[in-house]
């Protein structure tokens, strides 16, 4: 299956990126590198790319074990080398599972199966990134406290 995206430059360090399925984005540079900082970093990106791939996955994953999923939420976070090219040598994914009655081991088991069989991003990374997650639950009426 192919996919195509196109990015055009809009001037400075500024882009738009669109995507196969008609949604566009704005990518852009800080301002040391002459960017107006009016949208995301490549490397954000990737960020959500991993987290948005993975959240999907356990959204489904525990819609499907009929799980009374309230809220998700991936807190993505990278490390970076300091050497060009700055490429990110750990992701840690923070998973946050808001329901009243949810089944831990159907949580534990959503997250493992996206970790090691369905997140296409994470799969594509884990050969040079060091990839690891872990989660938590959180009640429905107890949010508001935490």
């Amino acid at each position: 299956m192919k996919m195509k995206s196109s990015i055009k430059w809009t001037g400075g360090m500024q882009f738009v990126g669109e995507s196969g399925s008609g949604h566009s984005m704005v990518i852009d540079g800080a301002p040391e590198v002459g960017g107006r900082n009016t949208g995301m970093r490549p490397m954000e990106m990737v960020l959500l790319a991993a987290g948005g791939c993975t959240a999907m996955d356990v959204v489904f994953i525990l819609n499907r074990a009929r799980q009374p999923l309230d809220e998700c939420w991936i807190e993505v976070e990278g490390e970076r080398v300091e050497e060009i090219p700055k490429v990110f040598e750990k992701i840690h994914l923070h998973y946050v599972i808001v329901g009243d009655g949810l089944d831990e081991s159907k949580v534990q088991r959503a997250v493992d199966m996206s970790a090691e069989k369905y997140c296409s991003v994470s799969h594509m990374l884990r050969s040079s990134v060091e990839i690891t997650h872990d989660f938590e639950i959180r009640l429905s009426a107890g949010e508001a406290d935490s």
